[in-house]
């Protein structure tokens, strides 16, 4: 039995090397971990020695993505003998905003250290007059309800040391007509996570959140206009560093809250230097 996440500790935080090597024998649940980000983040993760939970609704893009990781962890590492990449890479099927789901992953890996949660699209975009009560709904549902209701399963299941990291994105900083009740949901994640992070302190779990710029994903290439190399090349040209980034240099950034253990609180920032533009 975990300790209850309301009961303090008299231990202050672990200390450990901060480097993602730390993450080697650690098990992380990924929320979300079937594309873009969430499996780039599955591919480091297992690459670095960590063993990885997968949870996606889409049961083939679920598979798909967990033979990915096994192969890509394969590639990188050589060949770890028959069978165990099966065992380091877990497969979860269902809505990650479901408590009964995130439940059944945190079962199966038996003690998890680390927690993504990258699952959420852009719902409910649109002009203001045009939105619904439905929409807006959806919009917060689909993602700070995800936030919510893996905070609730994580949180008494962590270690000390353990960390919960949620995603957000640039437009909070800087929004665009449109987007109010996207923009809304993903601001009060960041608010949570500074939220929790100061309830779950005491116990010495920590909490975090990156705030991504334009990063190449399947995702991103479904907006009109963006589907080819070409278009995301050109997108990208008017950035401070020329380009899109990539979902493993966004991925690191998870890596690196997780890895470090006196990371609590923060909102880290990867875009490129989009932002300062």
């Amino acid at each position: 039995m975990s300790t209850p996440a309301t009961t303090p500790s008299l231990a202050p935080i672990p200390i450990r090397t901060p480097l993602p090597s730390a993450l080697a024998g650690t098990t992380a649940v990924l929320v979300g971990g079937t594309s873009g980000i969430g499996l780039a983040a599955g591919v480091l993760l297992r690459t670095v020695g960590a063993r990885v939970v997968l949870v996606g609704r889409d049961p083939g893009r679920l598979r798909g993505a967990a033979a990915r990781v096994r192969e890509t962890a394969v590639a990188a590492r050589g060949i770890p003998g028959p069978g165990r990449e099966e065992g380091a890479v877990l497969e979860v099927a269902g809505d990650g905003g479901d408590e009964r789901i995130l439940a059944e992953a945190f079962d199966r890996a038996g003690e998890v250290d680390h927690v993504l949660v990258t699952a959420g699209g852009i719902a409910g975009a649109g002009p203001l007059a045009a939105l619904t009560a439905e929409g807006i709904r959806t919009a917060l549902d689909s993602r700070l309800q995800a936030a919510f209701t893996t905070a609730r399963v994580a949180a008494d299941r962590l270690p000390a040391g353990g960390s919960l990291t949620f995603s957000s994105g640039i437009l909070v900083a800087r929004p665009a007509a449109g987007m109010t009740a996207p923009l809304s949901a993903a601001g009060a994640v960041e608010t949570l996570t500074k939220a929790l992070a100061v309830e779950l302190a005491p116990t010495r779990r920590r909490v975090n959140a990156v705030r991504f710029g334009r990063i190449d994903t399947p995702l991103w290439r479904t907006r009109p206009g963006m589907s080819t190399d070409e278009a995301i090349a050109a997108a990208g040209a008017t950035h401070p560093l020329g380009r899109f980034g990539t979902p493993e240099e966004a991925a690191s950034a998870v890596l690196f809250l997780m890895a470090n253990p006196y990371m609590t609180g923060q909102i880290l920032t990867l875009d490129g230097g989009e932002t300062l533009a």
